[in-house]
């Protein structure tokens, strides 16, 4: 579980709406996740300086959310991370202007095979 965070108001209005579906980030020495399947796709638009939330739902059986595709952190940076509810939530710091995608693939376990993905895309002016 992760560590308790405040969540704004705001914050949890976009981790509602970013909701498309643990986000157990991929260690170093994970395999890297193959072709990702269709999948929602969310966009969201903020400042510089703005936290960013989004949302996967938890899931049994031993399957994981993984990030799957690199992003920039210069551009946007994890800060957080929780269980709420039937969902993890990262939180994310919006650092400068530019466009990131994020990409999160459900693996079971550390494999390479994406069982489900979600894609977010944030773009920060």
């Amino acid at each position: 579980m992760g560590m308790p965070i405040r969540i704004s108001r705001g914050v949890a209005a976009l981790a509602a709406v970013a909701a498309l579906g643990g986000a157990a980030a991929a260690r170093a020495s994970a395999p890297p996740v193959g072709p990702l399947p269709a999948g929602p796709h969310a966009t969201v638009t903020t400042k510089a300086g703005q936290l960013v939330a989004v949302a996967l739902p938890h899931r049994s059986g031993g399957r994981v959310w993984r990030v799957a595709r690199p992003f920039n952190g210069s551009v946007l940076r994890q800060v957080g991370e929780a269980d709420v509810g039937s969902n993890v939530v990262i939180v994310f710091k919006a650092v400068r202007r530019g466009a990131v995608t994020l990409s999160y693939a459900l693996t079971r376990g550390e494999t390479t095979k994406a069982l489900e993905a979600r894609t977010f895309t944030v773009r920060i002016r």
